[in-house]
């Protein structure tokens, strides 16, 4: 009898311990000689001098020198080893006036600014914004890296009178997107699974909610959000494919503010204030920050969109909650929660589709007396997902865990140097019945992995080089790895940069959805692990791992065309040593005694196994090009990909595997004040591939009971499918506008009224076919939406 398990290896596990012991201590005693070095330093933070909120990515520089910082996400900046001398500092920022402020140097001083900035003027925003970035991109290798601010992504159409991220997000190079219903995005040939998603450090399960116009992130309270569409640094693991790190910004210390807002999809609201303000003989706060959103859509839409059959019975609610105290020097903690809710009835072929996510966390910035920075975080999260597609079969997957991780950054000099331990646990639980009625299930699975990495950026002349090490633990299968980490960029001129970026990485989690279904909503979460029904071979040499591995390479250059227009040209190649994933050539039951004789299977373990072994590549080109004028912004990208998959039997392109990609960005302010602005998207994508119908035909129970009437009984539909992802459905393209109208209502309010068309031409972009009933059903058709928000 064949053993389906992959859970032998060839590594001791004395071994591992030992390797894991000599690398901890190797890091610790690496740690202990970048202790401060003793010159002078200058440290502080910046704030917002109208509402006392950290200014991230401000620049600081002693004028007339090569000294200088960029503030960090917390508003921190740090300058060390800075000669005895009198200096200027100058602080320039997007969207403020530039200060300055003479300070004296010597003796070894540690010298602490906490600066207060004042908002600019609308004129000087524009001028501030573009020397920002183009200074940035100089100083930060920024490889396969988007970094998305609020005010970008009220950039874009709003749809339904919303901004969001998800929306923004499906315009990036390297990003497609199911399209206006499913929520799903696949980033560089990786499927959802490979995607990290942290949230001020917590890791959420699913981003994106059924309709896949909206994320579960409220819009005005994101701070920052990293996107490594790859090769991403020692910093982040456990995926294989890329990383979004989302920040929220801290509640407003210096007075109750809010804003509520009612649109055609939903509304939302958002307050936040000081529960403790900063006063001259104690400079420490607490803030609150609360939101909450909701979709009416499966209502609103019987009323405001007849023409649709059936409506839009996509409905979600979301709450966010975080309390900030800060020491008034830097230092500060968080303590969040959220609970995330998406719920889908009755819809078509999809029938009831329900997930729920919550979460706890907090996290900690300190900021030393040296020239060091810690911040951690811990949290706790859960994901429960269910589906009811009208078979009477239970389809549901869980999955829940903590993750916690300590950061410390060494400032030195020009360089900075960085170093972390994590350590996350999971606890799944998964079962679903596929298409030949076989069911797949993990019974609860606890899974726990160690890591500790270490990165040093370092610049010298026109170059800027990041080597960094990740080593990884994965307790419950006992293996451990090594993966290194490499960015580099070279300043050819003062308008050209060549990068590279390269790393190996790793997973557990493995994605079981069902794949010859045209519509897939449900993404259940698996731990790769020895409990697993894996085949032990793969095209005939041992299975000896149930880890995931990858391997990434991209190069690019980024280029200054002029002041106000940038183009940036990278190149990528993924290669996935290893994938785990749901059997689609499964057609038999391997707890079928009829296929087990003598003790052993007569069929193929790649018809037999639940799971199954393969590999494969992503490989592709994005171009972006960039043109921020005083009142224009253009945002243009196209993509070439290419992406394969290798199982035992079959060489295939998976189903988010899209050629060519299109999307054109444009907003045009009027106004003295910049109070309209238009702007509109145009989007386009060649058809994904699918699964084919090859016919439809009477399935009877044919079990070979003597009691069975299979001469006289009804049997029910089955499905004969064709070659697996053989078809390609019809190209996506959607022209979506929009108008904003912002009024000022007394010295602080703030009315913005929004009014958009979302497929302005009504293109019939498909869906998905209806395999039993041959209906095509298509994505959203021409919708007219407005909006409303008041800010106080």
């Amino acid at each position: 009898m064949e053993n389906y398990s992959a859970n032998s290896y060839s590594k001791s596990y004395t071994k591992k311990q030992f390797l894991m012991k000599r690398y901890i201590q190797l890091l610790l005693l690496t740690l202990l000689t970048f202790a401060a070095q003793a010159q002078n330093t200058l440290k502080g933070v910046l704030y917002d001098d109208a509402n006392g909120e950290a200014i991230p990515f401000a620049a600081v520089q002693l004028e007339g020198t090569s000294y200088g910082a960029a503030t960090d996400l917390n508003g921190i900046f740090l300058i060390n080893k800075i000669p005895d001398g009198n200096y200027t500092i100058v602080v320039r920022c997007i969207g403020y006036d530039e200060y300055r402020e003479a300070v004296s140097l010597a003796g070894h001083k540690v010298l602490t600014r906490n600066l207060h900035l004042k908002p600019a003027s609308q004129q000087l925003k524009t001028v501030v914004v573009r020397e920002s970035r183009n200074e940035e991109m100089k100083i930060q290798t920024q490889v396969s890296v988007e970094k998305i601010t609020a005010t970008q992504i009220q950039q874009m159409p709003s749809i339904g009178g919303i901004a969001d991220l998800a929306q923004y997000l499906q315009v990036l190079p390297g990003i497609n997107s199911t399209g206006d219903q499913g929520g799903q995005l696949y980033i560089r040939g990786g499927s959802m699974i490979q995607n990290l998603c942290l949230l001020d450090g917590m890791v959420v399960y699913n981003p994106f909610h059924s309709i896949g116009l909206y994320s579960i992130f409220e819009t005005d309270v994101i701070l920052n959000a990293n996107i490594y569409t790859g090769a991403f640094g020692a910093e982040y693991g456990g995926r294989l494919s890329s990383v979004m790190d989302i920040t929220t910004r801290d509640g407003n210390k210096k007075r109750h503010t809010g804003k509520v807002g009612l649109n055609t999809f939903g509304a939302n609201l958002t307050l936040e204030g000081p529960l403790k303000r900063e006063s001259p003989s104690n400079a420490s706060t607490i803030s609150y920050l609360l939101t909450a959103k909701n979709s009416y859509l499966s209502r609103s839409s019987k009323i405001i969109y007849p023409y649709i059959d059936g409506g839009l019975p996509f409905d979600y609610t979301d709450i966010y909650g975080k309390i900030s105290f800060n020491s008034g020097n830097g230092s500060k903690i968080n303590a969040y929660g959220f609970n995330f809710d998406d719920r889908v009835d009755n819809y078509r072929a999809i029938a009831d589709y329900h997930w729920h996510n919550y979460g706890l966390g907090s996290n900690f910035v300190l900021l030393t007396r040296e020239s060091a920075v810690v911040d951690g975080a811990v949290a706790y999260s859960n994901y429960n997902l269910n589906l009811d597609d009208g078979s009477g079969q239970d389809n549901h997957s869980t999955i829940g865990g903590f993750n916690m991780g300590l950061n410390v950054t060494n400032f030195i000099g020009k360089n900075k140097f960085k170093f972390g331990l994590s350590m996350e646990g999971y606890s799944t639980e998964y079962r679903y019945v596929n298409q030949y009625n076989i069911s797949r299930k993990q019974d609860k699975e606890n899974t726990t992995q160690f890591s500790a990495y270490l990165n040093y950026n370092a610049s010298a002349g026109k170059w800027l080089v990041d080597p960094g090490l990740r080593f990884v633990y994965y307790a419950s299968l006992q293996e451990a790895r090594l993966e290194p980490r490499l960015a580099a960029k070279f300043n050819a001129s003062d308008h050209l940069r060549i990068k590279l970026a390269s790393g190996l990485y790793s997973q557990i989690l493995l994605d079981a959805r069902p794949d010859n279904d045209i519509v897939n909503l449900f993404n259940g979460f698996l731990t790769g692990s020895g409990s697993l029904n894996l085949p032990t071979m793969y095209r005939d040499e041992p299975v000896e791992s149930c880890v995931q591995k990858a391997t990434h390479l991209v190069v690019g250059a980024e280029y200054d065309i002029s002041r106000h227009l940038t183009v940036n040209l990278e190149g990528y190649f993924k290669y996935f040593n290893q994938l785990l994933g749901a059997n689609h050539n499964q057609i038999y039951d391997r707890t079928d005694p009829a296929y087990l004789v003598g003790g052993v299977y007569e069929k193929p373990q790649y018809y037999l196994t639940d799971y199954i072994i393969e590999k494969g590549y992503a490989a592709g080109t994005d171009i972006s090009v960039c043109y921020d004028g005083d009142r224009l912004y253009i945002w243009a990208t196209y993509s070439l990909g290419y992406v394969k998959r290798h199982d035992e039997v079959q060489t295939y392109t998976p189903h988010y595997d899209r050629r060519h990609t299109i999307n054109l960005l444009t907003t045009y302010a009027l106004g003295d004040q910049h109070q309209w602005e238009l702007s509109g998207r145009w989007s386009f994508g060649s058809g994904f591939p699918y699964t084919q119908t090859q016919g439809v035909y009477e399935l009877l129970n044919l079990d070979g009971r003597i009691g069975n009437g299979y001469v006289s009984d009804n049997g029910v539909y089955g499905v004969h499918y064709g070659e697996l992802y053989g078809g390609r459905l019809p190209t996506y393209h959607r022209l979506d506008v929009g108008v904003k109208r912002k009024f000022s209502v007394g010295k602080r309010g703030l009315i913005e009224v929004d009014l958009g068309v979302t497929n302005l031409y009504n293109r019939d972009n498909i869906f998905y076919f209806d395999r039993l009933s041959a209906e095509r059903v298509n994505q959203l058709p021409i919708l007219i939406s407005a909006g409303i928000d008041y800010k106080f």
